[in-house]
């Protein structure tokens, strides 16, 4: 196992210089740069070479490439160019919080596509079947960021339910008690919780469906039911459980679009977290920013894939990874 997981490391590391690479030529190419904004037509050419000379804009395209592989094999991201401080500090800062939105909202997509994909395939062609096949289809083909801020009109702007922007009440939380702190932040996760995970959740139920409906004609359930096995226990130990093989591939596959996701989520709901500050980076040209942004979601992206490899063992024991 251990073997298995240095091996996966490894391979990981040249798409990790694939990604910034790109991403670095991509900035290179586009017009300006985050120094932009010190200048003005008024700016003395003096002014405009210490400035460039400052974040090391000066130097060929080649010698900042270099610089920034260097950094980033050492941990060190640099400094924000747009907010002068350290990236590191910033990562730190906010990545707990696209943590908590993205844990919370695959937590949600598990059990409700799941649950939702069960209850469908055993209660095939009925009218709970037709009517959750129908709403799947609904919410999959829907845009996130629209449904965000439908969900933002509904709930927080007519029937004023919930909280429609922040993590916390900026007024108010410092003076909750801690069991008031704790409802409100959960207050403050479900409009964005929904908007970044209902259509997965539907995309998931549509798949689960199908897989159980491909497990339940298979002879060994045939042969449980025969032993006189309960239909609960048929289909809790038999069939769910070999139903989720392909499910486990599909979470690991979806980490990278809940991440995206999430840079949009983030913005609509002014969500404290990376996607928020990977969106004004982009805005300011903050190049040391935008590539260590990329680089940590691609190393989540790597951590997903891995712990759904390792979770296949895990759901089926014949599975052995060396």
């Amino acid at each position: 196992m251990i073997q298995y997981i240095l091996r996966k490391l490894l391979l990981a590391l040249p798409l990790l210089w694939g990604v910034v690479t790109l991403i670095f030529i991509l900035l290179q190419i586009s017009p300006g740069d985050a120094t932009d904004r010190f200048f003005t037509p008024e700016t003395p050419p003096e002014v405009r070479e210490m400035i460039m000379l400052k974040w090391g804009l000066d130097q060929p395209v080649h010698v900042q490439y270099g610089r920034m592989l260097g950094n980033l094999a050492t941990g060190d991201f640099g400094v924000s160019i747009a907010q002068e401080r350290p990236v590191f500090e910033i990562i730190v800062e906010k990545l707990p919080n696209t943590l908590l939105l993205s844990a919370v909202t695959l937590s949600v997509v598990i059990v409700t596509g799941l649950s939702l994909g069960v209850a469908q395939a055993i209660r095939q062609y009925s009218l709970f079947d037709n009517a959750g096949s129908v709403v799947s289809l609904f919410f999959y083909s829907m845009p996130s960021f629209w449904l965000a801020l439908m969900l933002i009109l509904l709930f927080a702007v007519h029937w004023q339910w919930l909280p429609a922007s922040g993590m916390v009440d900026a007024v108010m939380h410092d003076y909750m008690n801690p069991g008031e702190q704790f409802v409100d932040r959960v207050k403050h996760l479900i409009l964005p919780g929904l908007g970044l995970g209902v259509a997965s959740s539907a995309g998931m139920a549509r798949y689960m469906r199908s897989s159980m409906l491909e497990v339940v004609r298979q002879d060994y359930i045939r042969t449980a039911r025969a032993k006189g096995l309960s239909e609960r226990s048929v289909i809790l130990k038999h069939a769910v459980r070999n139903a989720l093989l392909p499910i486990v591939t599909l979470i690991g596959l979806s980490l990278p679009f809940l991440f995206s996701g999430s840079v949009l989520i983030e913005y609509v709901f002014a969500w404290p977290g990376m996607g928020r500050v990977i969106v004004e980076a982009i805005f300011t040209q903050d190049t040391p920013l935008i590539i260590a942004c990329f680089f940590v979601f691609t190393l989540l992206v790597v951590a997903g894939n891995l712990l759904a490899d390792i979770a296949y063992s895990v759901v089926d024991p014949r599975i052995r990874l060396s």
